[in-house]
């Protein structure tokens, strides 16, 4: 059996809050990723899901425990190290083109200019985006936004796809949409992706399994296969083992959740 990509091993963090006790956020987690999985992250609103990709992107350091990516530990690294990210909230550079942003994970690179010039249009084509190179952030839609961000993230050609809620702030339409992009460039890109959500129906309809996640701190509660098969269409939503495996998620986040 081949070994993970990406393995988090009792992986814990705490933050602190002035005058007072540290909260603990992630506590002791493990989760084993294999190659090319698509796995969808779901869990309660403040779970610390969304910590959680921050310490496997290496933006936040744990307090214990170590991430390892291919068998080597990038614990606390930041900087590339195989893994891009895509924000809910755009995270685009606004003095910066669409082109301007698609190229910035590659100057970091010190990738040439006509070099990184290619790549990125390469993936904002991928994405829907020929025709809007020269356009700033204002410009463009909430979901062209969210395009622009996945471009960038792909243009770096990451072993690992790291997605926290990305869309989340999207329109229903746009979302549906968008969903049905993410599963035709993740069939043409075949990068392991992690994909944290608040839907269930999202997690269902995108990934090859789900990581149910306890209210904070997080652990994984379960790992439920996705049993319908690729490549998937809108009804698969209302196949009724579809309805019946997102009343069962439901009624085990339900069960978590502290009112």
């Amino acid at each position: 059996m081949s070994p993970p990509k990406l393995e988090v091993r009792n992986v814990s963090k705490s933050y602190g809050r002035g005058g007072g006790d540290a909260i603990r956020v992630v506590d002791g987690l493990d989760l084993a990723v294999p190659d090319l999985e698509f796995l969808a992250i779901l869990g309660p609103s403040g779970c610390g899901k969304s910590t959680l990709l921050r310490l496997i992107d290496g933006l936040v350091p744990p307090d214990s425990g170590a991430i390892l990516l291919d068998g080597r530990d990038v614990t606390g690294t930041v900087g590339g190290e195989g893994r891009g990210m895509v924000f809910q909230s755009f995270d685009l550079f606004p003095w910066r083109t669409t082109l301007g942003n698609v190229e910035f994970g590659l100057e970091a690179q010190s990738v040439s200019r006509a070099e990184r010039r290619d790549i990125a249009q390469h993936y904002i084509d991928m994405v829907g985006l020929g025709g809007f190179e020269a356009a700033y952030p204002h410009e463009l839609s909430g979901g062209m936004q969210q395009r622009v961000g996945l471009a960038r993230a792909l243009a770096i050609k990451p072993n690992i796809l790291l997605m926290d809620e990305p869309f989340g702030a999207l329109d229903v339409q746009t979302r549906d949409i968008l969903q049905d992009e993410l599963l035709r460039i993740w069939n043409q890109e075949r990068k392991t992706v992690l994909f944290v959500t608040h839907s269930i129906e999202e997690a269902l309809y995108l990934a090859d399994r789900v990581a149910v996640i306890t209210p904070r701190p997080a652990r994984v509660d379960r790992l439920i296969p996705v049993p319908f098969g690729r490549p998937r269409g809108e009804d698969v939503k209302a196949d009724p083992a579809f309805v019946d495996l997102r009343q069962t998620i439901w009624h085990t986040l339900k069960a978590g959740v502290r009112v």
